[in-house]
This record gives structure tokens, sequence and C-alpha cells, in this order.
């Protein structure tokens, strides 16, 4: 699996944390491709995390924060277990949406619109909750990694 750079982004504070936060995304994607269902469902640890699951708890996380939390609505947000008849294709398809959908509130947004619902006494703005996506998200890209390296050796981004 050949490394990808990520973007040099010389636009706005909208820009460069989108396309750092895509490109974390398709990071994390790519741990997916050329993996059978059997090796992406497969757990080296006594958490159960393994590449399906990671990918179904971003595509989670994503709805919660910028559906749920960020707009305010009343979305019926994607389960995270890895169920039996979860494939590759329907686990990445799930998450594409997941994603499409967050991106499609972002972009109607401000950076600086506060939080409809979030925990806690105070409003978080839009630029939190990307922000903390992206964080989430090359954490979590992080763990796959070592994941698909211990599946078949495969290391880059």
């Amino acid at each position: 699996m050949p490394d990808q750079r990520p973007p040099r982004v010389t636009g706005g504070e909208r820009a460069v944390l989108t396309a750092l936060l895509q490109f974390q995304r398709e990071s994390l994607l790519r741990k997916l491709d050329g993996v059978d269902a059997a090796a992406a469902r497969w757990s080296p640890v006594g958490t159960g995390t393994s590449l399906l699951w990671l990918v179904k708890h971003l595509a989670r996380a994503e709805l919660l924060w910028v559906a749920v939390r960020f707009a305010g609505l009343d979305t019926e947000l994607p389960d995270e277990t890895v169920h039996h008849g979860d494939t590759v294709e329907s686990v990445s398809a799930g998450y594409r949406a997941a994603t499409a959908r967050a991106d499609e509130l972002i972009a109607a947004a401000g950076l600086d619109d506060p939080c409809q619902r979030v925990p806690g006494d105070e409003p978080l703005p839009l630029r939190w909750v990307v922000a903390h996506l992206l964080a989430e998200t090359a954490r979590h890209a992080g763990h796959a990694d070592i994941l698909r390296e211990l599946i078949d050796g495969s290391t880059g981004r």
C-alpha cells in the first residue's frame, strides 16, 4: 500500500480543516482495500477493535456530532456493532454515506455556529466539532494502520 501524503491546502481555515478530515477518512478506508471480511473482523485485542468496527464507529461519530449534536436533527444513528452480515463493501458504503451527510451539514453552516444539542454547559462551535472529528478519525486511522500491518504486513496511509 503506497503511502499517501496529506494535502498541502493553503486556503482558509474551513478548507484546511475539511481537507485534512477528508484525508484521514480516506486513509481509514484504504486500510480495507484488499482485505476479506474475516480479516476485517479480526481483533487481536480484548476490546474487540477490528477494521470493520473502527469504520462503523466513525460513521456513528460523524452523524452523532454533526447531525445530532451540531445540527440538532433527529437522525437515526448507525449501529457500530459488527454483525454477521456486514461486509467490507457495506461498511465502507455506510461510512461514505455518513461522511457525505456530515459534509453537507458542515458546508451549510458557519464555523462559529453553535451546537444545538451538546452535552455540558458550554456551547461548542462547529469549528470544535470538525477539529474533534479530525482528531478522532486520525486516532482511529492509526489504530487501523496497526491492525492492517498485523493482518498482512501492509503499511502506509
